[in-house]
């Protein structure tokens, strides 16, 4: 496995092109598109590795697109990253499986949220197939429901290893990844490059930046309220929700993902596969209260909430044994919404947003942001460039 090296001798350079804050997979994504332009990047990483926030605690699904509203930015971001993922994947050798997902209504009342999402998959040019409840057992035989939708291009792509493809491209094209080294504050002008105060293994230095990607995921919000020269009122108030994810004890009898009918952003306990082909189930939906900070995330998994995922694994799958769920892992999503709001499109604020030179923040980039990841990193450097 490669990992990246802290190299402190270059960063004392007084001056780079291009800053990109967060080693997740979009700020991967965004580093190697922007270095591919042909500027020099580098990527300021506080921990010891890449991709150790959420693009580390997900569920590794590769989404096709039918989610989200027509002409929004999950939409459009989603169904191009889709194409670009499974294109990179081939290429690079990217552990991937194309195995399908089934979103299964377990009561006639939510066969109008199926059509809707037919509808949306059609405006959005995604291909699905609305299933009869027989037409979906015949494909998985243990499956309880009234009626589904099928969606052929959604997969499954170990994450880490995409992260490591995004890391070599860009080290390829002379960008570098700097771990343990993090951004505390950043001034910005009219007249000049940004001036950005490091911290890289205890030692400050500061250095300038003709661009700046703030791609901190769960620190977006916090970072960007550090940046002189942003108003105040262009950084969203971060909210963070929790969720968990218990794996099977024993094979499941499913050979492709199941997802409830959908509510709101909230995609429901659906069941998962890994590549191995072992089952796990999640995320659910726990919303921490408005004044946590991210450093103070605890992502331990009470085994208590297992009740609550027996209970809606049971509405499709109504063998699920007794005991079988164990508690796996937990992920923190990077709200910019509460529990009443609807979820907004993703926040792509650059200078025609905020009028802030050579500045790109990065908000509420969560599901379909795995997904999404190579498209946004187009998106940016285009924005950039203009």
């Amino acid at each position: 496995m490669r990992v990246a090296h802290h190299a402190p001798e270059r960063l004392q350079m007084d001056h780079v092109d291009s800053l990109v804050i967060g080693a997740g997979v979009v700020g991967l994504a965004v580093a190697r598109a922007l270095a591919q332009q042909g500027r020099e990047v580098i990527v300021a990483e506080a921990a010891g590795a890449i991709g150790q926030g959420v693009s580390s605690r997900n569920s590794e699904v590769v989404h096709a697109g039918f989610y989200y509203a027509p002409g929004s930015l999950k939409a459009r971001l989603c169904t191009r990253g889709k194409e670009l993922l499974y294109a990179l994947a081939a290429s690079h050798g990217v552990p991937l499986r194309r195995c399908g997902k089934l979103v299964v209504a377990t009561a006639p009342e939510q066969h109008a949220a199926l059509e809707r999402l037919a509808e949306r998959a059609a405006a959005n040019g995604v291909p699905v197939e609305l299933l009869s409840a027989a037409e979906a057992r015949a494909r998985e035989p243990a499956l309880h429901c009234t009626a589904a939708l099928w969606s052929p291009s959604t997969g499954i792509v170990d994450s880490h290893a995409l992260m490591l493809a995004l890391q070599g491209d860009l080290e390829r094209a002379g960008g570098q990844v700097a771990l343990r080294t993090s951004v505390h504050r950043a001034r910005f002008t009219a007249a000049g490059p940004a001036r950005v105060c490091l911290q890289a293994d205890g030692h400050e230095l500061e250095i300038t930046a003709d661009r700046v990607v703030n791609a901190a995921g769960l620190h977006a919000c916090v970072l960007a309220r550090h940046f002189d020269g942003l108003a105040p009122a262009q950084v969203p108030t971060p909210r963070y929700a929790k969720g968990s994810y218990f794996t099977l004890a024993g094979r499941a009898p499913f050979s492709c993902l199941v997802y409830p009918a959908p509510v709101d952003a909230w995609l429901g306990v659906h069941l998962t596969l890994d590549l191995a082909g072992q089952a796990r189930f999640g995320p659910d939906l726990e919303w921490l209260p408005p004044d946590t900070r991210p450093e103070q995330l605890d992502y331990r998994v009470d085994p208590a909430r297992a009740a609550g995922f027996v209970e809606a694994v049971r509405r499709y799958w109504p063998a699920l044994p007794d005991g079988a769920l164990l508690p796996a892992y937990s992920g923190v999503r990077p709200k910019i919404h509460g529990p009443d709001e609807s979820a907004p499109d993703f926040r792509i604020d650059g200078p025609a947003q905020h009028g802030v030179r050579g500045l790109v923040n990065l908000f509420g980039i969560e599901s379909p942001g795995l997904t999404s990841a190579l498209a946004l990193g187009d998106e940016v450097a285009a924005r950039l460039a203009d």
